[in-house]
């Protein structure tokens, strides 16, 4: 099965050398349900490729079933050389990569990690509309330790929101109210 977070955390040489080699992350649109698809034909290419999920139920008339779904979907991000997108254009159930123009936009590093962290915390994850507004927080304890977002209340229940600008799409997860700081402008 495909894993939704690579585990290894990548080391200072490697993000240097992703800069200097101009590998980047970017964005990748699919066609409709076809995320892992898309995320499987990078990994056989040897892309580096996040596809963050979540878990969620799904009733049918006779069962309740667990099911993990991405949590941008129709969306995964990889990091390739933006001079020489053409094996990623090409790969199967690819739309396009976000752009401006001809212009590819890259994805934030920070904001990948803080997804990444999100993904391996553990917390229960769910797709949040995309905020513009309210303060951004840092969390100081773990499991988020460094991930920073903006924070929300929910039936009385404290959750950050880390966002990913360039989509406007957001995920949620729960935290405590101690675990954060806020971040000023």
């Amino acid at each position: 099965m495909l894993d939704a977070v690579r585990t290894q955390p990548l080391a200072v040489d490697t993000l240097r050398s992703s800069f200097a080699d101009g590998k980047l992350w970017y964005a990748v649109y699919t066609k409709s349900q076809f995320e892992f698809a898309v995320a499987r034909a990078f990994d056989e290419k040897q892309y580096e490729n996040f596809l963050p999920l979540y878990r969620s139920q799904r009733r049918w008339s006779d069962r309740v079933k667990e099911i993990e779904m991405p949590l941008f979907r129709g969306y995964l991000f990889c990091r390739f050389d933006a001079r020489n997108p053409w094996d990623v254009l090409n790969s199967p159930g690819v739309v396009y990569v976000v752009s401006a123009g001809k212009q590819f936009l890259p994805v934030d590093e920070g904001e990948i990690e803080s997804l990444r962290a999100l993904c391996r915390s553990g917390p229960a994850l769910e797709p949040w509309p995309y905020l513009n507004v309210g303060r951004r927080v840092m969390v100081e304890r773990w499991p988020l330790v460094g991930t920073e977002g903006i924070v929300v209340e929910l039936k009385k229940k404290m959750r950050i929101v880390v966002s990913v600008s360039m989509l406007q799409r957001s995920v949620a997860a729960e935290i405590d109210r101690d675990w954060i700081r806020p971040l000023w402008a």
